[in-house]
């Protein structure tokens, strides 16, 4: 990361930077597929998916959305900081989708010798249709000097 983010310069409400994804293309599903392991027909058959009450045809896996917001946190926080990251998966998202993950910072304190930041994130699509809610925390280093 080009410029360190500091404890003293994050404030609550203030908003990470949004990270936009897609839009998300079947063979992206396949790729996934292979680099996961998660072979599920669901993802990559439309046929498949069909039959199985999806009307749309094939859904993207939650765990690539949910990896587009890991990907939007550590493009602002450092991997190394990051306490806690969990989501809810609220929507499927289809091909052709274009994924926009944002974040506002809920919370600030010193704990446990730590100088902890909690945002709270969501990821929609280009509808605005909510896809994974979420939530991470962070420990931020102090100013020196």
């Amino acid at each position: 990361m080009g410029n360190e983010l500091y404890f003293e310069d994050v404030k609550i409400g203030d908003a990470m930077p949004e990270l936009s994804k897609g839009p998300i293309m079947k063979l992206q599903h396949v790729l996934y597929a292979g680099a996961s392991g998660d072979f599920n027909p669901l993802h990559t058959d439309d046929d498949f998916a069909k039959a199985v009450g999806m009307k749309d045809g094939v859904i993207a896996h939650g765990m690539l959305i949910m990896g587009f917001v890991g990907q939007a946190i550590t493009a602002w926080v450092p991997r190394k900081c990051l306490r806690k990251f969990g989501v809810r998966f609220a929507g499927m998202t289809k091909p052709g989708n274009t994924i926009t993950i944002s974040g506002t910072v809920t919370d600030k304190r010193q704990e446990n010798g730590e100088n902890l930041v909690f945002c709270e994130v969501v990821a929609r699509d280009e509808s605005g249709d909510v896809k994974i809610t979420g939530n991470f925390s962070a420990a931020l280093p102090l100013k020196r000097g």
